[in-house]
Parts: C-alpha cells; structure tokens; sequence
C-alpha cells in the first residue's frame, strides 16, 4: 500500500530557509506575485492565440478530416470529385498530355514552313510529313487537298490555320452532344465493351464505373474476359476500388453466361448501369463475330434493347492500326461510340483525327493519364486547340 504524504511536512523547509534568511524570504514573498500576474497578463494579451483544445472525441479536426479524405480519394482513384484546392494543384491541362502529339505534327510542320512560302517542293514535304503522322491515307490526302486549294504561296500562319480547321470540322462531326457521355437509356443501362487486349479496355471500364459511381449510380460489372485470368482479377479490383459489383465467372467460362448472369444480377439489385468487358482476341474475324453476337443475343434476353450502347477501346500508342482494329470490330458488331486511350504517352494520337474521318463513329472518350479523372468526355475543339499549343486547350477541364 502506498502511504499518503503529510501536507504540513512540505512546508518546513521554506520555513527553515526564511527563519536563516529573512531578507531574502521576504523578497522571494513580494515578487512571486508580482511574476505570476505579468504572466498572466502576457497570456491574455490582445492578439494573443489561444491555446489550441484537442478536439473532442470522435470528432476529426480539420487537417485531420482533410488528409482523411485526401486518402479516402487517393484510395478511390479519385473516383469521387477532388477538393477545389487539389483540382487546382494536379497537372490537368490537355496541352501537356498532348505535347508529344503536338510536337510529331503541328512541330515538325512547323519546322519545315517558318520563314517559307508554300511552293511546290514544300507541298512535296508537306505531303511526306502528313503520310508519315498516323492521320491514315485518306485523312492525309484530304488534308493535303485543302491546303492544295487555299494556300498556295501562303506562308506558315497560313498554312496552320488551314489544317487546324480542317482537322476541327472532321473532328467535331463525332463529338458527343454535351452532357450525353454518362447519359443512360434504360435501367440497367447496359454498355458492351470491346477492343484488343492491352487496349486499355478493362481500365477504362473501371474509370467509367467511377465515374457513374460518382454520380450516385449503382454499377455492376461484367467479368466477360474469361479467357485471361489477370482481365477477371483487374475488374474484381476496379469494382472493390470504386464501390462497384462485380459477376465473374471460372476462367475458361462460357463469355455469354456471365453476360447473362451479370445482366440477371443488375436487374435483381436494381443497377442502374451495367458494363460488361469482353475479350479482345483478333486472331480470326469469324469466331470474334460469333462470340460477339451470342453474346448480344443472351443479353437481349434478360434485358429489352441491351447493349444500349458498344464501346469501342483503342490504344493510340497503334497508330494506324487503330483504324485496323475499328474495322474489323465495327464489321463484327454495332459499334456506338469509341474511347482513345494513352494518349498521354504517344505522338500517335493523330490517329483520332483518321478515325473520326473514315468511321463517323461518335468518340466519347480519350484517356490522358492513369487517375479515373483523366478519362476525359471528348472535346474537338479543347482537342485541336492543345494539338495546336493554343490557350483554348490550357482549362482545368481541358
């Protein structure tokens, strides 16, 4: 048992010491006070910080539930809208994800035009370098034609405004209606996926159940890719990442029945979207368009007019065998929409320009970055504009 001390004990030694030195006591015994006011004093003084109370228990201070929330996003994917304050820091601008595109087309024209006249040995240069730029041949030749017909004897300003209208007006005849990109057509809205194996395909899926996510939507995903475990294992970790379900099936299974069981379970939970991944095998045409078509079959089964929509996912880094695989997808199934993906890291990414003018087909989306907010809704004119190193292309949103 610990003993309790004796108060009265405490004091003797300050006694002793005042009896011994009485002066000296008594001046310790006048300013003591006179201490503990002036600190007091210089406490309470205006201008002063109080000083800071621990927050109560169970509730977050502010640093605190702002680093939580930034872990929450980080977490995500940033499947969630960012903070103003981290919109503004992350490096979102469209000409510095296009600048490899920029510098392979509108640099190298410009290199070959400053301080010239277009004569006919430069049209011969410039020929070569449109042909050489992945817009595909016909894009190329229709370009050429038009600087042919409206700048003779023009100089680089010229030439460069003429190009950059003639890729604009190709590329706004597939840019979607605004606010049209997440709109949805039925409940589940049903969305097919298609594209080659290491097109981006199940990534860009996962960033588009983010973004549905974020708007309040229940998603369920289709794990359709049976024939690549590592497909099935992404989607599982996409939907764990953004909230969303996930149907999967053994590896090797029939496409079809997850198909079918995905839809089932949409209509069941009362999805909202429904986005099924499918493989991306070229090998043949004939078995991708019969394995398409059952699956659209099966689909239309459980659920009235799916798929609502086809997206088509192609990598930019192919250049012009991006039109290639379009082809053969568009011929295989009703392709309703592209989305161009890493066009961050390419000077291929005038291929969008070859697409939009050979296939109409209306692009959705481009993808310029890994986090869910760089898979951006296409812009023609935010598009040529960061082609072109203008300002228009500079935005937050851009």
């Amino acid at each position: 048992m610990t003993e309790s001390a004796n108060p009265g004990m405490t004091l003797a030694p300050f006694f002793a010491f005042a009896q011994a030195h009485p002066a000296l006591a008594l001046g310790v015994a006048f300013l003591l006070p006179l201490v503990i006011a002036l600190a007091y004093l210089g406490l309470r003084r205006p201008g002063a910080a109080p000083a800071p109370r621990p927050p109560p228990r169970g509730v977050e201070s502010a640093p605190a539930k702002a680093e939580g929330e930034a872990l929450a996003q980080s977490a995500l994917g940033a499947a969630a809208p960012l903070p103003a304050a981290a919109a503004r820091a992350r490096p979102s601008r469209l000409r510095e994800r296009l600048a490899r595109t920029s510098q392979a087309l509108v640099g190298r024209l410009e290199a070959i035009l400053v301080g010239r006249k277009l004569d006919a040995h430069l049209l011969d240069e410039l020929e070569s370098l449109l042909f050489t730029a992945d817009l595909g041949v016909k894009t190329a030749e229709s370009l050429l034609e038009s600087v042919r017909q409206q700048a003779a004897g023009a100089d680089l300003k010229t030439v460069r405004g003429i190009l950059r209208a003639a890729m604009l007006e190709k590329l706004r005849r597939v840019e979607p209606a605004p606010g049209s990109t997440l709109a949805t057509a039925a409940k589940p809205h049903v969305i097919l996926v298609l594209g080659v194996n290491g097109s981006g395909k199940t990534t860009t899926i996962g960033k588009l159940a983010a973004r549905h996510v974020a708007l309040g939507r229940k998603v369920v995903l289709g794990a359709a890719d049976t024939f690549r475990a590592a497909a099935i294992e992404q989607l599982q970790a996409w939907g764990e990442r953004t909230g969303a379900s996930v149907i999967a099936g053994r590896p090797g299974a029939d496409p079809s029945a997850v198909a079918f069981d995905t839809l089932k379970a949409a209509v069941a939970r009362g999805a909202d979207v429904a986005i099924i991944d499918t493989a991306g095998r070229l090998q043949t045409k004939l078995p991708l368009l019969e394995e398409l078509k059952k699956i659209v079959r099966v689909m239309q089964r459980e659920v009235a007019g799916a798929p609502h929509e086809s997206l088509l996912v192609l990598d930019a880094n192919t250049g012009q065998n991006a039109l290639s695989q379009a082809r053969v997808f568009t011929d295989a199934a009703r392709v309703t929409a592209l989305a161009l993906t890493k066009l961050d890291g390419t000077a291929k990414g005038g291929v969008i320009v070859g697409l939009a003018d050979e296939l109409g087909i209306p692009v959705k989306f481009v993808g310029v970055g890994e986090g869910v907010e760089d898979l951006r809704d296409f812009s023609a004119e935010e598009f040529v504009a960061a082609l072109f190193d203008e300002r228009a292309g500079d935005g937050e949103g851009a």
